[in-house]
């Protein structure tokens, strides 16, 4: 019998991505601080990070803090070429992935002891796949559940591999700030710093009745689960996603309405043909505000009935965006997203009454016909003329 310490799960991570295959791509790039943007830092190499520089900030404050770094404008088939490429061999390794984004995925590869070794061994084979077939750098990590192996990858980078041992599991868990824990972010850190909860250990030795009054029930469970490294979820192949979005940096000159709806209504468009692409409907509307003091704001409403209308997405993140306005007056908004949610499979619905003669799914799918054979720019909003939308972002299949 084949026995092994070490868990089935890897979690793959590619070291900034967008930087990494811009040093890849030009070699006088490398070792040095890059930045890849405009007005905007999409991603930041470990030179620049390690100068503070960080993704959304703006270009003109990464600039203040690391001024030997090299700004190179991004290119979206070059970065979407390099993920084909990793998840390439990402399959090569197993067949059982499930891509988290364009760059990190987890792979179980428990039943390969006979054919690939053990778990560590195969992790070090596909890290060196990775740098020889792509030539990019990628940490690993290797744990018995998925929640465990992301933290090993998030605490081995850059360009590392860590195991964590099943007899080591709180041993190495323990000590980590709980800010490595999924779902704690600024707001969560703060409540539970001021109760003298700074490490997962310190979490884990709280009862759980304590954890839900201070972060309510489903918050208070979760984090007790993570704490004690109880996560039973899979590998799942194949999933769909949950939502969708997308959203755009605006940096900080004070924007008008009329410009904010016409940024909103270039999402809409963008989010809405990828639903009908991937023959989905949503029933939930989100949108996304960052304000000028760093603070962040969410807005959802429900609609009526399922829908990959781009007419009645739009209508209701208008309505969403209107109620917000008070708010974005006052404090300014440096970033505006918008994402759908509750998402479906478009299988056949129940017509409502009354059955009118329009039919929106006409119109879009006529636009959608233009677009997919001559550019997403053939036809677009008036409103939308000469305007940059920014980079399309690449993606995993929705």
């Amino acid at each position: 019998m084949f026995v092994t310490n070490e868990g089935p799960i890897l979690h793959a991570d590619l070291d900034a991505f967008y930087a990494s295959v811009e040093q890849r791509d030009d070699p006088s790039l490398r070792g040095r601080p890059v930045i890849v943007g405009g007005g905007v830092v999409l991603a930041a190499s470990y030179e620049a990070k390690a100068r503070g520089v960080r993704t959304a900030m703006g270009c003109a404050q990464a600039l203040r803090l690391c001024p030997a770094a090299v700004v190179v404008p991004p290119r979206m088939a070059a970065y979407s070429a390099a993920s084909k490429a990793v998840f390439a061999v990402f399959e090569d390794t197993t067949p059982l992935v499930e891509g988290l984004s364009i760059d990190e995925a987890f792979l179980d590869v428990g039943g390969l002891a006979r054919i690939s070794g053990t778990p560590s061994r195969i992790a070090a084979d596909l890290r060196r796949a990775v740098a020889e077939r792509v030539g990019l750098p990628i940490t690993v990590g290797v744990a018995r559940t998925k929640f465990l192996a992301k933290v090993a990858s998030g605490v081995a980078k850059p360009d590392g591999l860590l195991v964590v041992p099943h007899d080591r599991e709180l041993e190495f868990l323990h000590p980590l700030p709980v800010e490595r824990l999924w779902g704690v972010g600024k707001v969560t850190a703060e409540k539970l710093h001021a109760r003298g909860i700074r490490t997962v250990g310190q979490v884990a030795e709280r009862g759980e009745a304590e954890l839900v009054a201070l972060l309510g029930r489903a918050g208070g469970r979760h984090l007790f689960a993570l704490a004690h490294n109880r996560d039973p979820r899979p590998v799942v192949v194949g999933r769909r996603r949950r939502s969708i979005g997308a959203q755009r940096a605006l940096g900080r000159r004070a924007r008008s309405p009329d410009e904010l709806d016409e940024i909103l209504a270039a999402l809409t468009d963008r989010l809405a043909r990828r639903l009908r692409a991937a023959h989905r409907v949503c029933r939930t509307v989100v949108l996304r505000m960052r304000f000028a003091d760093y603070t962040r704001a969410t807005r959802s409403q429900t609609v009526p009935h399922p829908t990959a209308h781009t007419e009645d997405v739009l209508a209701t993140a208008r309505g969403l965006l209107a109620a917000a306005m008070p708010m974005i007056r006052e404090r300014g908004i440096t970033l505006i997203g918008l994402a759908l949610s509750n998402l479906d499979n478009d299988t056949p619905l129940q017509l409502e009454l009354p059955f009118g003669e329009h039919q929106p799914d006409a119109l879009d799918a006529a636009l959608d016909q233009v677009r997919d054979r001559y550019g997403s720019k053939a036809v677009t909003r008036a409103m939308l003329l000469g305007r940059d939308d920014g980079p399309t972002v690449p993606l995993l299949p929705d």
